[in-house]
């Protein structure tokens, strides 16, 4: 018989028996399942099949695109990554220069358009008040509704030659890096012609810049907002600043968001046919020098040419096309992957 000691309350007891997953009454905590109801049953197959029905498009895509290249991939073969020129009626070309260009506008327009979209993101969600929240939500929405024709005009009538002076600046401060050099051209020269800077493919980067730079800006604003209220107030708590509680909180939260709209940023850069179309001056070599007239990229090369292509050319923007739809998959298949081992996309695994 065991005696109770006054203010220890009773002595303790035999352990817990063990649930069925060894922990202790671990049965008696986990609720139980109920039965699914129909409704539920049935939103559950919409979504499968609306997934399914996407990957079935996007695979036939890219059987309707392999199907119409071969031709084409066929005669060029391993050469058709290698070879600059684009003459497929004489059986000599590829899309070494085309596909360099868009990867160079693409990155163009990303490095300008990111750091545009965090600042963006970070002010609506962390400092504007909230009545002027709303307006600014709805006007970055409303520039992802205008139609990138609209984007192409402004670039080539108003921003070329707003653009000369500080690409002139660039070239004659940082010609020393490959990038920014410009063959041929002294920049300290005044009377050096200015056409040399226009139509190059840092003004299409530029202008396909502010066409990603909404959709970035949205992705990462809604991840912001859903970074956690009691993390947030714990380091205002501690004494950290608002900025301080932006690089503690929200943007380690919200890493996923800013990988994901970027790489979708991209996805839509590198896939821009009718603005940069109306800006670049079409060349097929591989021009590495963004600054410098000439440029090109897949989607205007495929613009240009698909009027007047015979049945073999045909087949060759067809296997242009499928290189860029394959490009385009790797960046979101990358991006997914970063996205879903941060804080903010582990919800997404399943």
């Amino acid at each position: 018989m065991s005696a109770v000691v006054p203010g220890l309350g009773q002595p303790p007891g035999p352990p817990p028996e063990p649930g069925p997953e060894g922990g202790p009454d671990d049965g008696a905590r986990r609720a139980p399942r109920g039965r699914t109801e129909p409704v539920d049953r049935l939103f559950q197959g919409v979504l499968r099949g609306s997934g399914a029905v996407v990957l079935a498009i996007m695979l036939l895509v890219g059987v309707f695109l392999t199907y119409r290249a071969s031709q084409a991939l066929g005669v060029a073969q391993w050469s058709f990554l290698t070879t600059s020129a684009w003459e497929p009626d004489s059986r000599g070309f590829g899309i070494a220069a085309v596909l360099t260009g868009t990867v160079l506008i693409g990155v163009t327009a990303i490095c300008i358009a990111v750091p545009l979209a965090l600042g963006t993101a970070l002010y609506i969600s962390e400092y504007a008040p909230r009545k002027l929240r709303r307006t600014l939500i709805s006007l970055v929405d409303l520039m992802a509704a205008v139609p990138s024709v609209v984007y192409g005009l402004w670039g080539f009538f108003l921003l070329q030659g707003q653009v000369v002076g500080p690409s002139r600046w660039i070239a004659t401060y940082f010609s020393w890096i490959p990038v920014f050099a410009v063959d041929g051209v002294d920049p300290g020269d005044p009377l050096q012609t200015t056409t040399v800077y226009t139509s190059s493919t840092f003004i299409a980067g530029i202008v396909v810049a502010l066409m990603v730079t909404p959709i970035a800006c949205s992705v990462m604003r809604e991840t912001f907002s859903q970074a956690p209220p009691g993390e947030r107030e714990g380091a205002l708590a501690l004494g950290a600043t608002r900025w301080g509680m932006i690089r503690a909180v929200v943007l380690p939260y919200g890493r996923g968001g800013i990988i994901g709209g970027t790489m979708l940023g991209l996805g839509r850069a590198l896939g821009e046919t009718i603005a940069v179309y109306m800006i670049i001056s079409p060349v097929f070599s591989v021009q590495w020098h963004v600054l410098q007239n000439g440029a090109n990229s897949v989607s205007a090369l495929i613009a240009l040419r698909y009027g007047s292509a015979s049945e073999f050319g045909m087949s060759a923007l067809m296997a242009a096309g499928l290189a860029l739809f394959l490009l385009t998959l790797v960046v979101n298949f990358v991006a997914s992957s970063i996205a879903a081992r941060s804080r903010s996309g582990a919800g997404t695994e399943a």
